[in-house]
């Protein structure tokens, strides 16, 4: 599913790894976890202001044609106000604006929202999360951003044609082949109700988690929302058990009337917590290259989530 070539320097050892089904590539540096960017958060951000608060989301936020928000729980749905896609929409997940620990019907809630937002438009879908500012989020209250483009884009468009080019290949399909290979690998971590959790081989961020589902639409998640929001918590737990709550989340779907062997899959980084100096985890190589550096093994990733499920 992947090749790895590794090379010895003076000060340790990094892995060029590609993935075999895309070509796409990383760079593992575990001597670069020694900078110990990952600090503590250390920044405190007040709601004042804050259109996704009590109180200012019906005035500050738009609405849907016919005048309403979609409603969740404590989940609020509605049109992104500045969009950069054919359909954008945003689902606030909690009343409070800061949250130590989501609650699963939180998440469920809130999924079920972005769901009905998006359900019935033309074209390739996805469910989006960043969580804190040092991962991309413009506002600290947490919210999921729903996309619906004409095109799929370039990491979704590469697992769509590399499924489908496996099928014709092979006659099989590249996720079951993929869940039965890295089922027996030291990065599997779980498995829930059909959803199978493993660290990405050739991890596209730091600590990257992909959850692989049985399904290929976002027509069918539904019934898949309470297992899919109980993976995401497990990872977000073990990010924090690492010492990190930045992160961010997507979530990958074929558009409907397709059959090509593709499966909707999770993914899932942490990302630098936030603070004063705004150093950021993503730099030349990330975005000029596309090429990420990773700091974290993943087969150390599944080592230190087994620890961390033995000590409790």
């Amino acid at each position: 599913m992947f090749t790895a070539q590794e090379i010895q320097t003076a000060r340790g050892t990094i892995q060029y790894r590609r993935e075999s089904l895309t070509g796409i590539q990383c760079r593992i540096s575990p001597v670069r976890l020694k900078r110990r960017l990952d600090a503590d958060v250390s920044m405190q951000y007040t709601a004042d202001g804050c259109p996704f608060c009590p109180g200012k989301i019906d005035a500050a936020t738009p609405t849907f044609d016919g005048g309403f928000r979609i409603l969740h729980g404590e989940s609020v749905t509605f049109p992104n106000l500045y969009p950069y896609s054919a359909v954008h929409t945003v689902t606030v997940i909690t009343k409070a604006h800061t949250v130590d620990r989501f609650r699963k019907e939180q998440l469920s809630d809130a999924f079920l929202g972005m769901i009905e937002s998006l359900r019935g438009s033309e074209g390739y879908q996805s469910i989006n999360w960043n969580n804190l500012p040092s991962a991309g989020a413009s506002l600290v209250h947490p919210h999921l951003q729903g996309i619906v483009d004409p095109v799929p884009s370039y990491l979704a468009g590469r697992y769509l044609a590399g499924s489908a080019a496996y099928l014709r290949k092979h006659n099989r399909v590249y996720w079951d082949d993929l869940r039965a290979r890295e089922s027996g690998s030291d990065r599997f971590l779980f498995e829930d109700d059909e959803i199978f959790w493993s660290a990405s081989p050739v991890p596209l961020g730091e600590r990257e988690v992909r959850g692989l589902l049985p399904i290929a639409t976002l027509d069918e998640l539904e019934p898949y929302v309470d297992p899919l929001v109980s993976g995401l918590l497990t990872v977000i737990d073990l990010y924090r058990s690492l010492g990190t709550y930045a992160f961010n989340v997507a979530l990958f779907f074929d558009k409907p009337g397709h059959d090509r062997g593709y499966r909707a899959f999770c993914s899932v980084i942490s990302r630098i917590n936030p603070n004063r100096l705004c150093i950021c985890d993503s730099a030349f190589m990330e975005r000029l290259h596309q090429e990420p550096v990773i700091l974290t093994l993943p087969e150390d990733l599944g080592r230190l989530f087994r620890e961390g499920r033995t000590r409790s």
